[in-house]
């Protein structure tokens, strides 16, 4: 599959390390303008630097530094890429946190929320604000990224998990709204990434985390994880005219043969596959739970 991102410009959350970085650096290999954004100015600002080593004819780049919870930081990041570039063609929701890592009754209840303000709220305000821009367009991709709390609950992890599950729904729910203005809205599962957030894990202690996630963790570390590629190459492809016509869906990097999709898009579009939904009794045989 050849893909282009020649004449595009991407906003990225969360851009100065990991998997934010890793789609930055694809998107300038593809062609397009980046703006990082990300809250530690140091690290936002070595970003930048290795980006420009991608440098091509057309292509720009830039950093600001923003907090995605507060709107006004939120706005300031908008209206700079917009006067920068004259148009937002990809917003990329990557930045995100654990938050507090134990029983619900012991963890420290600002950080919980605190939790709730980055992945949940941060990723909704940063589609408010571009939405306008994309609608006067009428096209755009909105790409989030999500976590395995969004399809299975996270035991003494519970705001990484509640903000995961929301803000798929959330993402669901906007592809609907956005659906007759040519924007496309997804969420990638990037798998088990080894990343700042994987130590995080590590340092918290099976006490913190709880023995079985803790021993994932660590066979998780010692076998490589599932590396930053997978994610990275989705994420180009829905920022690309190949994705057009696919949105609303919760697509796994590793393991949903996503590459095919756009050959199938009449039966994808008015499907709920690969969406988040409930499990009736039917669905698994046990047919004395349904009416």
């Amino acid at each position: 599959m050849t893909i282009s991102l020649r004449g595009k410009v991407a906003i990225v959350t969360g851009a100065n390390q990991g998997l934010g970085l890793e789609i930055a650096r694809r998107y300038a290999l593809h062609g397009a303008s980046v703006v990082l954004c990300a809250r530690d100015s140091g690290s936002l600002a070595q970003a930048r630097a290795q980006l420009q080593a991608h440098h091509g004819d057309g292509q720009g780049f830039d950093a600001v530094t923003a907090d995605v919870s507060l709107s006004p930081d939120v706005d300031r990041l908008v209206a700079h890429t917009l006067a920068r570039f004259g148009r937002i063609d990809v917003l990329v929701n990557n930045a995100g946190i654990y938050g507090p890592m134990g029983a619900i009754e012991e963890v420290d209840w600002r950080q919980w929320v605190r939790t709730i303000e980055i992945n949940l709220i941060g990723s909704v305000l940063m589609a408010r604000a571009v939405v306008p821009t994309m609608k006067a367009r009428r096209a755009g991709k909105i790409i989030q990224l999500s976590g395995g709390g969004a399809t299975g609950p996270l035991p003494r992890i519970s705001a990484y998990a509640a903000s995961k599950a929301a803000i798929v729904r959330f993402a669901e729910t906007l592809a609907e709204e956005l659906r007759d203005f040519g924007i496309d809205v997804n969420s990638i599962a990037p798998g088990a990434l080894n990343t700042r957030m994987l130590e995080e894990v590590l340092a918290a202690g099976p006490d913190k985390v709880g023995a079985e996630f803790f021993d994932r963790s660590v066979q998780q570390k010692q076998s490589g994880g599932a590396g930053l590629e997978p994610g990275a190459s989705l994420a180009v492809f829905l920022a690309s005219d190949a994705s057009n016509g696919i949105t609303g869906k919760l697509i796994s990097a590793l393991w949903d043969n996503w590459k095919a999709w756009p050959e199938h898009l009449a039966e994808l579009a008015p499907s709920d596959l690969y969406t988040l939904r409930r499990i009736c009794g039917r669905d698994r045989g046990a047919d004395w739970g349904d009416k």
